[in-house]
């Protein structure tokens, strides 16, 4: 799966976006991780989400 992440990341107009992986809790107090590919400029918003 990762070799398809990174074959997808280097087309034509990729440096756009970049890989945004976040740590969320579970109502159960263990932890799992969100990750998503967006645009640069929306990383923020990525991370401000709950």
């Amino acid at each position: 799966m990762a070799k398809k992440t990174v074959a997808s990341l280097q087309k034509k107009g990729a440096k756009a976006f970049t890989k945004a992986i976040k740590l969320v809790k579970n109502k159960g107090g263990s932890y799992s991780f969100n990750s998503e590919i967006v645009p640069k400029d929306k990383v923020g918003e990525f991370f401000a989400k709950k």
